[in-house]
């Protein structure tokens, strides 16, 4: 886990500006428009929740695409890249980096075309397409694919137990936050079922699917002097993150 994901709690980052406007550059919504189509598009759906009959759409796009694709390609770029670029310039480069290992496209072709545009952005886009695919991508916008799987089987902790987050070893992609690690709660919601991933997080825990819960910190616990009063924080965990409270860790 790098450091550009382990900000929660740190001090002196300096001041946050925050942007109000979702996008800043019109290609930005370009950019969300082709994820978007590469997640209505991938492979997983096929064996999705609802499943979809994706291997009847008339598509070149023969991968798997979802978020945990998306984040483990802004997750992989160097710090320093990381703070430089602004949000959806992560994606992009994340979606190209994709696109080249996957063989959809070469360096060389991503390059001349790039050149293109660069000296005549007015450039046209390419024309065509099978309404199938529209189809498909818009029905995906509308109905999405769920993590939930099953009936809820057993779980190890109930409403009310004290839990203390794992410290989980470093991997190319984690869903529990860095600031919450170590740090102890309890439980005040156990979800109904058990809920996977988009993929597999190897060392870091997540593979098959397992139950989660609502988790409530007390930010003293985690900001200790700088923590707001009057405010509680909630993690939504999965299980293998958690272990039986262990006070000492405060």
């Amino acid at each position: 886990m790098k450091l550009q994901h382990h900000l929660g709690g740190l001090e002196n980052l300096g001041p946050i500006d925050y942007e109000p406007r979702v996008f800043v550059e019109d290609w930005e919504q370009r950019i969300f428009g082709i994820h978007v189509a590469m997640m209505g598009l991938s492979t997983h759906l096929g064996g999705a929740q609802p499943k979809y009959p994706i291997e009847e759409v008339p598509t070149a796009f023969s991968s798997t695409w979802t978020w945990a694709e998306l984040r483990k390609g802004a997750e992989a770029l160097h710090p320093f890249a990381y703070f430089q670029f602004r949000y959806y310039e992560k994606w992009l480069g994340g979606i190209s980096s994709y696109f080249l290992s996957e063989g959809y496209i070469s360096e060389e072709e991503l390059e001349t075309k790039a050149a293109e545009y660069l000296q005549d952005p007015a450039l046209g886009l390419p024309d065509g397409g099978d309404k199938r695919i529209d189809d498909q991508v818009i029905r995906y916008l509308r109905e999405g694919d769920s993590p939930r799987q099953g009936p809820a089987q057993s779980p190890a902790f109930a409403v009310g137990d004290r839990v203390t987050a794992k410290d989980v070893p470093p991997t190319d992609h984690t869903r529990l936050p860095g600031n919450l690690r170590g740090r102890t709660g309890t439980i005040e919601r156990v979800f109904e079922g058990n809920y996977g991933y988009f993929c597999s997080t190897g060392p870091d825990g997540i593979g098959e699917p397992m139950p989660v819960y609502a988790v409530r910190f007390e930010p003293a616990d985690i900001w200790g002097e700088l923590a707001e009063p009057g405010t509680v924080l909630y993690g939504e965990i999965y299980q293998a993150y958690l272990t039986p409270a262990m006070e000492e860790h405060q």
